[in-house]
């Protein structure tokens, strides 16, 4: 068992830096092993599952549509409810926390997996509150939400790999997803990655 655990420890390392699986497993099993030591890699098994949770997810977002729906600007804007509804579920759940009202500012209203990453607009399961700032705050994800986009508009990722990334151990993965090539500027991709989460 240790053996077929360090096994596969060493064929995540060698695809991690890019090195191609060379073991004549088909297409589809290659595949779901990269998708699944991307999960291994970003947290969990269980964060990858938890990232592809119906609840979470627009419909209307898939692999095949990204072009049509993530990738094309505004999209976002078209799908999201209303700014006075979304607030009304921030009061709520700071009520439910026991966050006075006057403390909330300080908390961003969050979605697990972001509306520009297939993220349903709407649905309650998909919310949380996250504090603005600091190494887990929401400016920070959002930051890497952008950059997890661009790679996927890019084909540099597959929807499926950024959701587990946003959804799975994204503080810890911070500085080596900023710091992918993804088709933007060298200045983004270091700005993004030199955000010390104030």
């Amino acid at each position: 068992m240790n053996a077929e655990k360090a096994a596969i420890r060493r064929i995540a390392r060698r695809m991690a830096e890019g090195i191609v699986c060379r073991t004549g497993a088909p297409y589809w099993r290659a595949r779901v092993l990269r998708v699944s030591l991307l999960a291994l890699a970003t947290g969990s098994a269980v964060q990858a599952a938890f990232a592809q949770d119906p609840r979470l997810l627009d419909t209307r977002v898939t692999q095949e549509s990204v072009t049509d729906t993530i990738c094309r600007p505004g999209y976002a804007d078209t799908v999201a409810p209303p700014f006075d509804q979304t607030m009304a579920l921030k009061d709520r759940m700071l009520a439910a926390r026991g966050i006075d009202a006057d403390e909330g500012v300080g908390y961003a209203l969050d979605r697990h997996v972001p509306i520009v990453l297939g993220g349903s607009p709407d649905a309650t399961a998909n919310f949380d509150l996250l504090p603005w700032g600091g190494h887990a705050g929401e400016r920070r994800k959002s930051l890497l939400t952008v950059r997890l986009k661009r790679c996927v508009c890019a084909g540099r990722m597959t929807l499926a790999q950024a959701q587990a990334a946003i959804t799975g151990n994204w503080v810890h993965q911070y500085d080596r997803l900023t710091r992918m090539d993804c088709g933007g500027s060298a200045d983004e991709t270091t700005s993004a990655s030199r955000d010390d989460g104030s």
